[in-house]
């Protein structure tokens, strides 16, 4: 859809009933990696030419395209709990990152290429870690004994968004891209997830239930102007710039 919500097209409606989700937009805006069922597939931004990059008998999910479009993070539980890996923008080169007992999931680079962002479970619970581009330097970075996840890096490199149960229910907020200066951007008794910033960083895209089923919205980056783009009775979810 058009950023404002208007002119929301339908990309992956075929014939072979599959559900298609988590899609992420390469940093050129030609293509989207996403989700289908189990397996990561790339397509042309207009839908076109739709591509299967991983054949796992298990289950590969929300890709995560680097800064200079040549490869691909995702998720994976082909190695038993799910993992982070990377491959090549064409499905080659498959390469596992992290290897803890607990799941890691929704990895997110930061704009320079160098490190990636998830969020594991390798503690007992779901917080916030951050890695070099190569599995090296794993750091956990919040510290809650509620859920954080999915984060997201913004474009200037200096914040990551995330999504965290530790005030009773989902909701957004930011901190420093080393943890600190957390701070709640969504104040509301629904669940707010999937954050997503804007290219410039003034804004943030999300997933709210706050009017019924589950629409995307979006907000200034300080948590002001929080507008719902979507109206169906379907649930909408993790938006992507």
């Amino acid at each position: 859809m058009d950023a404002d919500g208007s002119n929301q097209v339908n990309l992956t409606l075929t014939n072979i009933p599959a559900d298609d989700w988590a899609p992420a937009w390469s940093p050129d805006g030609s293509k989207i990696a996403f989700q289908s069922q189990f397996d990561i597939y790339v397509m042309n931004a207009d839908g076109s030419n739709k591509t299967r990059l991983t054949k796992s008998i298990d289950i590969d999910g929300s890709p995560a395209w680097s800064p200079d479009g040549a490869r691909i993070a995702f998720s994976s539980s082909r190695d038993g709990p799910s993992e982070i890996y990377v491959m090549n923008a064409d499905g080659s080169n498959q390469t596992r990152l992290t290897d803890s007992p607990g799941p890691n999931r929704a990895p997110s680079w930061s704009p320079d290429g160098t490190r990636i962002a998830f969020d594991s479970e390798r503690d007992g619970n779901r917080e916030i870690y951050v890695m070099n581009a190569d599995g090296s330097n794993q750091t956990r970075l919040t510290d809650n004994p509620a859920v954080d996840a999915g984060p997201a890096w913004s474009p200037g490199g200096a914040r990551i968004a995330f999504a965290s149960e530790r005030d009773g229910n989902f909701e957004i907020y930011v901190m420093n891209a080393d943890g600190s200066n957390l701070v709640n951007l969504t104040q509301n008794p629904a669940v707010d997830a999937g954050p997503a910033w804007s290219p410039g960083g003034a804004r943030i895209a999300f997933a709210s239930n706050r009017d019924g089923p589950s629409e995307i919205y979006v907000m200034s980056a300080d948590g002001s102007n929080q507008t719902r783009l979507t109206n169906n009775p379907a649930g909408d979810f993790l938006p992507d710039w």
